[in-house]
Formats: structure tokens, C-alpha cells, sequence
């Protein structure tokens, strides 16, 4: 049910995008081929950008930025190949080459385009997580070179150091892995706040907490500035 949903959701988004595109003098179907080419980028930011590491908010920042760059140029560049399609169906001459809506080449209307599919997706997902709660599957990751599986109740607190995260789980185990802590902030989702940029933790293991630590069981982690708020609100 939720992929149909969610198939649903990226089918109407393309038909929306369509009903703008054709005001800008393509007919529908053409709108409709040129709506669909949004999705790539979308789809980069969903699974690109929690790869995202900030750690290094500087170092963070750049590769953001980067990848945004590169996002906008590769749908300028689809966007150009799909206009000269369209031309040849339209006309069936080579060389004619009906100019480009400058709309398209805009990298702002690009990225505010590619932004409202890609939040209307997050918070559309969030939304069936909650109105089709499913069983519970296992967290998998590689470890030294094996593959781990937890549930999610026995992570503890996860730990970041530079490009090393560390998985600390009940029955004193830990676990060793490359994933940036920021993108087990999105993965592991509710449930697990961040009390620091290197800390993530399972707000069920809590035992205790003051101004600026939390106790998850028996270790004593510290709470930043940043986040104080949200862990005293918990």
C-alpha cells in the first residue's frame, strides 16, 4: 500500500509540473516528458544530501554546495536534450531548434522546483510511516567488513570521530562503521535525538539527564549548546 502511495505521489507531482510547463508553450504530453526529468534530481537530494557529513560543518557545507551545483547542471543538460527531441518530433528538421524557455536554464526556478518535490516526499513518508505503521525490521550495516543487524531498540547511542561512527548497543557491543552520523539521524528517525554533533541516542535508553550531559544506562554523554533545547523539551 505505501509504495503504491508513493508511486501515486511522484505521478501527481509530475502531472502539477505539467500543467506549469504547458504555459510556457509545450503541449501536454511534451510537459509531461519534461515534468519527469525533475525526478532524477529529486531523487539525488532524497539519497545524496543525508550522505552529507558535518562533522566539519565547513568541509559539510562545500560538498552541499557541490552537489547542488551538480544537480542543477546535469537537469540543464536533460533539459536540453528533451527540448531537442521535442523539436525533431515537432518538426522533423535536424537543424531546427525552437529556443529554450529561459525559465529552464534558471538555476533558482531549478532548485525551488527540485526542493518541493523532494520536501513534499519527506513529509508525505513521514505521514505513512504513521498511518501504516509496519512490523519492525532490523537496522543492517557493515562492520569490518561483516554485516550487522539490530533492532532498533538495542542501539544505545551512536558516536561520530572524524569518518568513523561507532554503534553502541546493548550487551556492551559495538560496532565500528563509515556512515556519517547525519544520516543515521534520517535513517533511525523517531526515537533518536541528537544531543551533540558526534552523539546520537536512543531517547528509550534516557536514565537520567542535567544541564549538560544525558545518561544512556550507565555511560554519561554531553548535551552541546546547539542542542539543549530539544533534549530539555524530551
Amino acid at each position: 500500500m505505501k509504495k503504491i502511495l508513493i508511486i501515486s505521489y511522484w505521478a501527481m507531482s509530475i502531472l502539477l509540473l505539467a500543467f506549469v510547463l504547458v504555459s510556457l508553450g509545450y503541449r501536454f504530453m511534451e510537459s509531461v516528458f519534461i515534468a519527469s526529468l525533475f525526478l532524477p534530481g529529486a531523487l539525488a537530494v532524497k539519497y545524496l544530501f543525508p550522505k552529507v557529513s558535518y562533522t566539519d560543518r565547513a568541509k559539510g557545507i562545500i560538498n552541499t554546495i557541490y552537489i547542488t551545483v551538480g544537480i542543477i547542471i546535469v537537469e540543464i543538460l536533460l533539459f536540453l536534450v528533451a527540448h531537442w527531441c521535442i523539436s525533431q518530433m515537432r518538426t522533423g528538421t535536424l537543424y531546427d531548434w525552437p529556443e529554450l524557455p529561459a525559465i529552464m536554464f534558471n538555476p533558482v526556478f531549478i532548485a525551488i522546483m527540485i526542493a518541493v518535490l523532494s520536501v513534499g516526499d519527506y513529509y508525505f513518508e513521514k505521514w505513512l510511516d504513521k498511518r501504516f505503521p509496519s512490523e519492525e525490521m532490523p537496522v543492517t550495516f557493515m562492520s569490518d567488513r561483516k554485516q550487522v543487524s539490530l533492532m532498533r531498540d538495542e542501539i544505545l547511542y551512536i558516536e561520530s570521530n572524524d569518518s568513523i561512527t561507532t554503534v553502541y548497543s546493548t550487551q556492551n557491543r559495538s560496532f565500528k562503521n563509515k556512515t556519517p552520523i547525519s544520516q543515521w539521524e534520517n535513517y533511525l528517525g523517531e526515537g533518536f535525538i541528537r544531543i551533540h554533533r558526534s552523539y546520537l541516542v536512543n531517547a528509550g535508553h534516557l536514565t537520567g539527564h542535567d544541564n549538560c550531559s544525558v545518561t544512556v544506562e550507565d555511560t554519561e554523554l554531553p548535551v552541546s549548546r546547539k542542542y539543549k533545547d530539544a533534549v530539555k523539551s524530551l
